[in-house]
């Protein structure tokens, strides 16, 4: 394949497969962040909350798994390899959750949408892509490193399987399975979610779409030529990537996450097209329009500080068994429900 193809592009093929993956996750398995959040604080339903511990459950058993094997090394992901700011992830969080809840999507779930046929979120998806990019690598990419300065080459540990490893010479693979099944047991610990097939297997599905790109991008840099980022899928920066991929395709080369944010629209409008859902929408409304445009302003640079978003951190981070991860999980979630509830109560319905 690497002969046919070359890294960039098997990389972007793995990136794009997954991609598909989590798109049809989105539409036909419903899996979505914000309305996990919506349904276990208004609806009464919690379902998709432990969908979503499926996925986290599922990840991190299946990258410790790859570990054993020899198929990934989880020290060299950027979770891992950086320096934790815990400012960073706090601030970034709940930035991320507030515009998540302005715009009702968080990056993913905002391709997802796009691939249904939804104008406003590519709107949504064009605003966050340029405004990460802005605080990434723009203008404000200077303060953001006075700010919340983020160190390469970290030498202490990261994460729970390193730190326990240090001090008490317990095996991160081991450390991995244990907290793994934990979560799964917690994901499965409602009868509810057990009479749903649906939910386990979509919430498995994007644990194993996590997996497949750690084992992908790693494999491609341990036998090709070229290096390539290991990586596996988030959608903030990598929207701003596609963009950027996007306007100088001809002097680029494709990557993991243009792949990835391809993969996620295609599978989106292939599950919107099976199930019937597929029409074209827009806002007719400027208020909301204004609404989504802020929120989507605000998760850019919240998931440039947090180093990931709802996806990132709250699933690809959490199968490292990063520091960050479920520090951002509650960041985000305590953003969006303050988002969710002041656009219950601090903005009128339009008329």
């Amino acid at each position: 394949m690497l002969d046919t193809l070359g890294e960039a592009n098997t990389v972007a093929l793995i990136g794009l497969l997954g991609g598909i993956a989590l798109g049809l996750a989105a539409r036909i398995g419903r899996f979505c962040t914000l309305g996990a959040i919506e349904d276990v604080l208004y609806g009464s339903d919690d379902r998709r909350m432990r969908m979503w511990a499926l996925a986290i459950g599922v990840a991190i058993i299946g990258t410790h798994v790859a570990v054993a094997l020899g198929a990934f090394d989880v020290s060299q992901s950027a979770y891992l390899d950086r320096v934790w700011n815990p400012a960073g992830t706090i601030v970034g969080g709940l930035l991320f959750g507030y515009g998540m809840a302005l715009s009702g999507n968080c990056g993913y779930g905002a391709l997802a949408r796009l691939g249904g046929g939804d104008l406003r979120s590519f709107i949504i998806v064009i605003v966050m892509g340029l405004s990460a990019y802005f605080v990434m690598s723009g203008p404000l990419a200077h303060a953001r490193v006075w700010l919340f300065p983020v160190e390469a080459g970290a030498t202490s540990p990261q994460g729970l399987g390193q730190l326990l490893d240090a001090q008490f010479a317990v095996s991160p693979i081991l450390t991995g399975l244990l907290a793994g099944g934990v979560i799964l047991t917690v994901g499965l610990g409602s009868a509810e979610i057990r009479r749903s097939p649906k939910h386990i297997l979509w919430g498995c599905v994007v644990g194993l779409a996590i997996v497949s790109g750690w084992v992908g991008t790693y494999w491609v840099t341990t036998v090709g030529f070229e290096p390539e980022p290991i990586e596996t899928h988030s959608f903030v920066a990598p929207i701003g990537d596609t963009i950027f991929y996007m306007m100088t395709a001809s002097g680029n080369t494709l990557s993991f996450s243009v792949g990835s944010v391809a993969g996620v629209v295609i599978g989106a409008a292939v599950g919107s097209y099976s199930k019937g859902h597929f029409r074209w929408e827009a806002c007719e409304d400027p208020r909301e329009l204004k609404r989504q445009i802020s929120g989507a302003a605000l998760m850019g640079p919240g998931a440039i500080l947090a180093v990931g978003c709802s996806v990132g951190q709250g699933i690809s981070a959490f199968s490292t068994l990063a520091f960050s991860a479920p520090v951002a999980f509650i960041a985000i979630f305590l953003g969006a429900s303050f988002g969710l509830r002041q656009l219950i109560t601090g903005f009128s319905p339009a008329e």
